[in-house]
């Protein structure tokens, strides 16, 4: 299992404990899904205006957002696909909205990874059954990892 972290930003600098956090949630949602760990994913962490930017060229949306996902088959196929794709964070979102649901920086930054992920793993939020089946996905993955709201 391989994170590939792209840092296009000076916010918030990933160390060594950012990249074991994120190779545990790709670990940890793997196992949710059955999946053995040998897949691929890359994170950019990336500010407000990139972030804007690419959500404009490639979701027609001219605002700035916490995550994008690009998965790197528009299908996930587990016994064919290695690469899942690539996930995109704002770091400055990331601050704003762990200070707007008062909990930590980390447990943020592990929510939007998980979050873009379950999107690289097929899942989506288009609908309530699943938005809910997604948002109990999150949570399951938080809570094993202990990674708590407070």
């Amino acid at each position: 299992m391989v994170v590939e972290i792209s840092n296009r930003q000076q916010l918030l600098l990933p160390d060594q404990g950012m990249k074991e956090l994120f190779e545990e949630i790709v670990r940890k949602t793997l196992a949710y899904e059955n999946l053995e760990e040998d897949y691929e994913v890359s994170l950019s962490l990336v500010t407000a205006e990139e972030i804007r930017e690419l959500n404009h060229q490639y979701r027609g949306k001219d605002r700035a957002t916490d995550v994008l996902s690009f998965p790197a088959d528009q299908q996930f196929q587990p016994e064919e696909e290695k690469m899942l794709g690539d996930i995109i964070i704002s770091t400055e979102a990331v601050i704003e909205q762990a200070e707007e649901y008062e909990h930590t920086i980390e447990r943020e930054m592990a929510y939007l990874f998980i979050h873009g992920l379950l999107h690289l793993l097929g899942y989506d939020h288009m609908d309530t059954k699943s938005k809910e089946t997604m948002r109990e996905a999150e949570e399951k993955i938080l809570n094993q990892m202990e990674i708590t709201r407070n």
